[in-house]
């Protein structure tokens, strides 16, 4: 892995035109690719993400910008603030994490996710959640080189799964 040096992060300001296009743009990015589940966001999620993103204090992003071209924006993770009951401190789950392909291998998440642990520990999180697909095993290994696991209470009852509904 050769990391990008001339990377800029930054929490996103969901006010900042600039942020909430780059936002809307990696996240179209990724939901085009096979990760992602193959299909471009719809333009309802397109003109409605910014105001839904303001409106929700629970919710923050991280945003990576390659000043050598530009400040083109290359990576994105958005996260979900939650709640842990057992330990009675949010918890933060990160729910997107996208890299754009030219930028993948050269450490851009690893320096997303540094950031984006600062900001959970300056929230009072007792933890990071997140969920990868079984096929992308590129990202389990840089997860699990940063310290995620699979979540379990007792090994004896196994690991959990994440599961959905769609309503």
């Amino acid at each position: 892995m050769t990391a990008t040096t001339s990377l800029t992060l930054c929490q996103a300001d969901y006010a900042n035109p600039v942020h909430m296009q780059a936002l809307l743009d990696l996240l179209d990015g990724y939901a085009r690719d096979p990760m992602g589940g193959a299909e471009p966001l719809s333009a309802f999620a397109k003109a409605h993400l910014p105001q839904a993103l303001v409106a929700r204090p629970h919710l923050f992003s991280v945003l990576a910008f390659d000043a050598a071209a530009g400040d083109q924006p290359v990576g994105l993770i958005n996260c979900v603030e939650g709640f842990s009951t057992f330990a009675c401190q949010p918890l933060v789950n990160v729910h997107d994490v996208v890299v754009t392909a030219s930028y993948r291998g050269q450490g851009v998440a690893a320096q997303m996710l540094a950031l984006v642990e600062q900001l959970a520990r300056a929230r009072g999180a007792c933890k990071l959640t997140l969920e990868v697909l079984e096929g992308n095993t590129s990202a389990q290994k840089l997860y699990r080189r940063l310290g995620f696991d699979n979540y379990q209470l007792d090994p004896a009852m196994g690991q959990a799964q994440f599961m959905q509904k769609w309503l």
